[in-house]
């Protein structure tokens, strides 16, 4: 079809993008015109000879004709006669496509006011930048768990009311309000970016959309930190976003990495932001998800390291770099223009973000200004603008849980693969030390997720006639996956004999009828599915037909 699916800013229901309505006409695909024949003088005369009306584009250069029934005919009357005509190519009924699901909340429409930032910009700029509406289009992410371990998660704000699946406190922290609080606001802001209400009709679109939160509030302890990890594997996080970490300077503590190796096995993408600052050692727990020297082998690494991205698709000023970079994602507008990060969600109360603190020598930490980032939108001022790799890595621990949501058979190398395979970078580049495999496309990761089958088959077989020779079997098998993901179809049936504890192929064949050879009086067989992406059906101890004579 020459349609082409569109990303325009509106609202369009989640299950529009699945079903493209018919227009009522039909396209029509003609052979190439006659030597020394113009294409449009032959396209327009075979037209006029098909009694069709033309009512659409005509685009001779492809041999296309639009056209529409006469009265009295149905489409599929007419693209039935048109398949007749041996000029004809090719004949389809019109389909027309829908926009991207682009939600409604107002980040998307409302333009970005902020001085040096480009004309027509929306507030959450960097959805589109990193295709997250056709990841939409293949999942809301409803029931994907994203872990944040940060200063915990406030669970009155709009924008992530609802959302917390499980919260857990291992700070220490003498005002601490609870679990479901967040005086510090960093972990209410990363995770608004994880999974901020999609659709909702206020303030943005987290990049998982749909996706519920394990909130695992810490004080930065390497006991908490740890305990953290743990404890969000054990709730059945997804993915887990640690937007923290350390200079790098004392090498990372056995609890945390028996923590993160616990996670891992539980099947958890892990998720760490690089370094704030232009430095090749990114400290933990990225440098142990994606150690030194490793980054450009996209085999390697327990996890993603992940740079910050800025408006335009370079490396932000204050990111990471280097050998331990996985991947990027948007984390930052511009140095000097445009607005000072991105929007995300803050406690209505006054945060630890906005009181500067002095340095403290007992510690080593040094003085934090504070950060002047509150802002109100759509009249609500519970929001601001943040910059960092702590804006960008939960974008990608969103995308990675709708990967496994959405496929469970997906391991989390797979996912962490994936996501590096299908990050936009300039044609002909692979990694690089400035964004690892490149910045986060949401919607290639999510299709390269739905277009992975990694279920095996089923077979079928029955015997439909006997002889003294031989026995013909009918065989098929279904092929089934999780929902939303694109099972390959069966390609072949094995069939085997079993005799005296040994199975022998016997014949491969397509589904269908199949006629195997033997003059025994007993026969006892047995039947394997594979499909068409290598997955085989496990071969039964036993056979499951038995043939007497």
């Amino acid at each position: 079809m020459l349609a082409v699916l569109l990303a325009v800013v509106c609202a369009a229901p989640a299950s529009a993008a699945t079903e493209r309505p018919l227009t009522g006409r039909v396209l029509v695909s003609m052979e190439p015109a006659p030597s020394g024949t113009a294409q449009a003088a032959s396209t327009a005369a075979a037209i006029d000879g098909a009694d069709a009306e033309v009512s659409g584009p005509v685009v001779p250069q492809i041999g296309l004709v639009t056209v529409s029934p006469q009265d009295g005919e149905t489409t599929a009357e007419l693209a039935a006669r048109l398949r007749k005509d041996p000029r004809v190519r090719s004949v389809q009924r019109e389909r027309r496509s829908l926009p991207r699901e682009v939600p409604d909340d107002p980040a998307f429409t409302t333009l970005e006011r902020a001085s040096g930032t480009p004309a027509g910009t929306p507030v959450e700029w960097w959805a589109g930048a990193q295709n997250l509406p056709a990841a939409w289009d293949i999942t809301h992410g409803t029931g994907a768990r994203v872990a944040i371990i940060d200063t915990g998660v406030d669970a009155s704000h709009p924008e992530l009311a609802g959302r917390i699946a499980y919260a857990a406190d291992f700070s220490q922290a003498s005002d601490d309000g609870g679990a479901s609080t967040d005086e510090g606001g960093h972990g209410t802001h990363v995770a608004s970016l994880a999974c901020a209400k999609g659709g909702n009709g206020i303030g943005i679109a987290g990049a998982g959309y749909g996706c519920s939160i394990i909130a695992e509030k810490i004080d930065f302890s390497d006991s908490s930190i740890a305990a953290a990890i743990v404890d969000a594997a054990r709730h059945g996080a997804e993915a887990i976003n640690m937007s923290f970490g350390t200079d790098g300077s004392v090498p990372p503590g056995q609890a945390l990495v028996d923590a993160l190796r616990y996670a891992r096995k539980k099947g958890a993408v892990l998720v760490a932001a690089a370094a704030d600052a232009d430095v090749t050692e990114q400290g933990d727990p990225a440098n142990v998800l994606q150690p030194t020297n490793s980054g450009d082998d996209i085999t390697r690494g327990m996890g993603l390291s992940v740079a910050a991205a800025q408006y335009g698709g370079g490396r932000a000023w204050f990111s990471g770099r280097g050998s331990q970079i996985s991947l990027a994602a948007y984390g930052a507008f511009a140095r000097r223009d445009g607005p000072a990060g991105l929007l995300g969600a803050l406690p209505a109360r006054r945060t630890e973000l906005e009181v500067s603190s002095p340095a403290d020598p007992s510690t080593g930490s040094p003085a934090v200004p504070a950060c002047n980032c509150r802002t109100s939108f759509g009249g609500d001022s519970r929001y601001a603008y943040l910059a960092g790799t702590s804006m960008a890595s939960p974008q990608v621990a969103a995308i990675a849980a709708l990967m496994r949501h959405l496929n469970p058979s997906l391991t989390p190398a797979m996912v962490e693969r994936m996501l590096k395979e299908t990050a936009s970078r300039p044609a002909g580049t692979g990694w690089t030390d400035d964004l690892g495999w490149g910045i986060l496309n949401g919607g290639d990761a999510l299709a390269a997720a739905r277009d992975t089958d990694r279920t095996a088959p089923v077979a079928t077989a029955r015997i439909t006639r006997r002889t003294s020779t031989s026995v013909t079997l009918s065989v098929g098998g279904t092929d089934r996956g999780p929902a939303g993901v694109r099972v390959a179809g069966i390609s072949r049936i094995d069939v085997y004999r079993y005799a005296k504890g040994r199975r022998t192929l016997l014949v491969s064949a397509r589904p269908g009828r199949v006629t195997v050879k033997s003059s025994r009086s007993s026969l006892d067989l047995g039947v394997r599915a594979v499909d068409k992406a290598g997955n085989r059906q496990t071969l039964g101890a036993r056979p499951s037909l038995r043939v007497r004579r």
